[in-house]
């Protein structure tokens, strides 16, 4: 075990797959001898050389056609889109050629090598440009896995992950967690099993579901909860789609109260879909309405963040109207 922030285990964990795997290469902008505007990929280029990791021009769609093309001959491509506000530009070559590769082909061919890492989410006053959590945009694409890790441990073996999974995967970064989350992290080369949530805390009262960032949001928030008596079960769903709701529905079952919480707006959020899948499936089990903490229906605001974000207050105050319900 060694101790490291969110940054120094994503870059750690590619360089474990680029050692392993010399058919892999990560491109992006700025990537290369910067290490990127993040410094994620610092050092990787000294150490790989300039045709393993390397910058693009500035033109996502031009970096998401590019890595289709790379994935299609073979190769384990890794694209990095400087932030996730900038994905937009990209999103017709990632949904309708990334996604479906395989299946227009009838499987003669695909796209499984192909990550695509992007920093996105607010807290880092980089108002509507350098803010936005669009994970939501694409779970309702068959043929993408959409990961999202909460600290260090989790970065490294989920990116593990979704490097070697046989499909195209969008791997979310909480970027106002990059130095400030620190952990243990394993040493050496391990993978964490993509499209399984965790059980973070046992609890009975309320099943409280997030992911990424907003993970130490809720876990201070049932902190909260837990001197005023109520006890919850906190889970990190970890990857968005396809999304564990065997995990989900077991933990709502017995406690009989769900609160989803994500940085993304309200309206078309993920937690939608969540809360749609669980009245569904725990329907009779269910002591009161499924609750959701989001962010605002509007722009990401730079001078309003702090009312924008789904914070430890706003979720707080959820889980016990919850109970009280």
């Amino acid at each position: 075990m060694a101790q490291m922030n969110m940054l120094h285990a994503i870059n750690e964990a590619l360089s474990i797959a680029m050692t392993a795997d010399e058919r892999m290469v990560i491109f992006g902008e700025d990537v290369g001898h910067f290490g990127g505007v993040f410094r994620a990929t610092s050092g990787l280029q000294e150490l790989f050389g300039r045709d393993r990791c390397f910058n693009t021009p500035l033109t996502e769609q031009g970096i998401a056609g590019f890595a289709n093309g790379l994935a299609s001959y073979g190769m384990t491509a890794v694209a990095e889109i400087q932030f996730a506000d900038y994905i937009f530009p990209a999103f017709d070559q990632i949904v309708n050629e990334s996604a479906k590769f395989r299946y227009r082909s009838g499987n003669q061919f695909d796209v499984g090598g192909l990550t695509f890492r992007t920093p996105y989410g607010g807290g880092i006053a980089g108002g509507h440009y350098h803010s936005q959590s669009p994970e939501a945009y694409f779970t309702q694409t068959p043929g993408l896995k959409v990961v999202i890790p909460r600290n260090p441990e989790q970065a490294k073996g989920l990116l593990l992950a979704s490097i070697r999974d046989p499909n195209p995967v969008i791997f979310f970064e909480p970027k106002r967690l990059y130095r400030a989350s620190v952990g243990e992290v394993p040493a050496g080369d391990y993978v964490i099993e993509l499209g399984k949530a965790q059980v973070v805390k046992q609890g009975s009262d309320i099943t409280v579901l997030a992911w990424g960032a907003q993970m130490d949001i809720v876990e201070k928030a049932c902190e909260r909860a837990e001197k005023e008596g109520i006890s919850c079960e906190i889970i990190d769903l970890r990857t968005i789609a396809p999304w564990d709701v065997e995990t989900i529905v077991k933990s709502v079952t017995k406690t009989g109260r769900l609160l989803i919480n994500h940085e993304a707006p309200l309206t078309g959020g993920f937690a939608g879909e969540i809360a749609a899948t669980i009245q569904q499936e725990c329907f009779l089990s269910l002591e009161s309405p499924i609750s959701r903490v989001c962010g605002l229906d509007t722009p990401y605001p730079l001078v309003h963040e702090k009312e924008y974000m789904p914070d430890e207050l706003k979720t707080f105050e959820a889980i016990k109207a919850t109970v009280a319900y």
